[in-house]
């Protein structure tokens, strides 16, 4: 087929509305999705304003049968973008396994349902999976416990699948970010009264949240991360790992050479202190 084909989860906002764009822009046919469609506003907004066109459909990645209706309509798929995913801030003493469980389904689950489904059209075509994870995927973070441990587990998922895949046909990527300016962080649910209910948590959450603020203040902007998702789509020999900025790199080599984790322990204590 002379026109690709990929299809985009997570594309109301952030990185996945600015990747949807960005490879509508690049000659990709784009299937835009997202769990609510009445959403879209903003994503048709950017597109129009390129001049490009998207094919925007429901896809809610935790719920297989919305994955199978999305899919089945598909009888050609060059790349899958797994983007939609959901922040989440808590620590364990305070929040219910049923809340951990909550992350785990979109973070991790929802990116295997949508995998699933699409690899035989991938395998068909000598097509790609790109997800974003994030730099906590590499690293566990304070009061991001399950939302880092969903991202290890998507890490650890495609880091093996990568190779099974490749004897398939089929090349596998992931794609790490750090702080992007988006709707992400305030779609995490921080309220006014948070501090008020952390209890004994209460001083190490100030530091972590003020720690946080500055973090964000000089985020990436998602279109930068855009243009990244756009060559890794179009790459010959897609890298397994890209991270986004120097930030995300220098943070993660620090995990990756840390063979006793002393160093990390050092510094993400600090950010609690």
């Amino acid at each position: 087929m002379s026109t690709k084909t990929v299809l985009i989860t997570g594309t109301s906002s952030g990185i996945g509305l600015a990747t949807a764009v960005a490879a509508a822009r690049s000659g990709w046919r784009v299937i835009a999705t997202m769990r609510d469609t009445t959403k879209a506003g903003a994503l048709l907004a950017a597109a129009e304003e390129a001049g490009v066109a998207l094919d925007v459909r429901t896809l809610d990645v935790t719920d297989p049968a919305s994955v199978t209706a999305c899919l089945a309509g598909l009888d050609w798929l060059d790349a899958l973008v797994n983007n939609a995913g959901a922040g989440h801030l808590g620590t364990l003493e305070q929040e219910s396994v049923g809340d951990v469980r909550a992350v785990m389904e979109v973070n991790f689950f929802g990116v295997l349902h949508v995998t699933k489904a699409a690899l035989p059209l991938l395998r068909a075509s000598g097509g790609r999976v790109v997800t974003v994870t994030s730099v906590g995927g590499v690293i566990g973070q304070p009061f991001n416990e399950a939302y880092c441990a969903a991202k290890f587990a998507v890490e650890g998922f495609m880091e093996s699948l990568a190779p099974v895949a490749a004897t398939a046909g089929v090349s596998v990527s992931v794609v790490e970010p750090g702080a992007v300016a988006s709707e992400f962080v305030s779609n995490v649910g921080v309220g006014d009264d948070v501090l008020e209910q952390a209890g004994p948590y209460a001083p190490a959450l100030s530091a972590y949240l003020d720690r946080t603020r500055g973090a964000f203040a000089n985020a990436q902007p998602p279109q930068d991360v855009a243009a990244l998702m756009v060559e890794l789509l179009a790459a010959e020999r897609p890298a397994f790992r890209v991270l986004t900025s120097d930030a995300a790199r220098d943070f993660v080599r620090a995990k990756l050479k840390d063979l006793d984790g002393a160093a990390v322990q050092t510094a993400t204590g600090a950010w609690v202190a």
